[in-house]
């Protein structure tokens, strides 16, 4: 799920850089899912410290802008961090008036269950770096609630086929999300790609939000 301790060490150019499998045979122009995590997140490791914050701003303005979420009575969404694409404060620029925001909590099997964000002073440390709510856990099924869902990634391609980190996590929580709930994922700029391997366990999102081309919807 969201960390960065698994960044490859070198870096990549991008992921339009990348042509063949880790076996240096596979179908040329897509890489697979190992190769190109490894290139991105390379990438996302290379990004300085004043571009992640500008991005970060970008972003929420951006989102600030997005009908599905200022109309959403329940969104689920999650804290960035390290090189992920977000405000550190997203949970709470989405929570308002009449506005609830659910936060993943990582369970051992990398499921995902769910809890409400309440404040700043309601998430504490969890493993693999990460922020977790403190409250009452409401079961994995609580995403269905979301009218929005607001989920990390490291890719999308034109499809809305997004790329994780392997865990599955999300392709788990997704697949219990509500046919009408608005599914949007936040990325760098440079993150589409032509083509994410898709297995079928793989879930698609609607959008994608990036800093500098804000929200792209996918014909899905």
């Amino acid at each position: 799920m969201n960390d960065d301790r698994h960044a490859a060490p070198r870096r990549a150019d991008g992921p339009a850089d990348i042509h063949a499998d880790e076996t240096g045979a596979g179908v040329p122009h897509i890489p697979s899912k190992t190769v190109l995590r490894a290139g991105l997140l390379a990438a996302r490791a290379d990004r300085g410290g004043e571009e992640r914050h500008a991005a970060a701003r970008a972003l929420a303005e951006w989102l600030a802008a997005v009908p599905e979420i200022a109309a959403a009575r329940v969104v689920a969404a999650y804290v960035p961090v390290g090189s992920e694409p977000g405000p550190p404060d997203l949970p709470e620029l989405l929570r308002g008036p009449g506005c609830r925001v659910l936060l993943p909590v990582l369970l051992p099997d990398n499921d995902l269950d769910w809890a409400e964000y309440t404040g700043p002073e309601s998430l504490h440390r969890a493993g693999r770096g990460l922020h977790e709510p403190a409250g009452p856990q409401l079961g994995p099924d609580a995403v269905a609630e979301a009218d929005a869902v607001v989920v990390p990634g490291l890719a999308v391609d034109g499809g809305g086929m997004r790329l994780g980190r392997g865990g599955g996590s999300y392709d788990r929580a997704l697949a219990r999300v509500r046919p009408d709930a608005f599914t949007v994922v936040l990325l760098h700029d440079g993150e589409t790609v032509a083509e994410v391997p898709a297995e079928p366990h793989d879930r698609p999102v609607r959008a994608a939000l990036t800093p500098g081309g804000g929200l792209v919807r996918f014909g899905r």
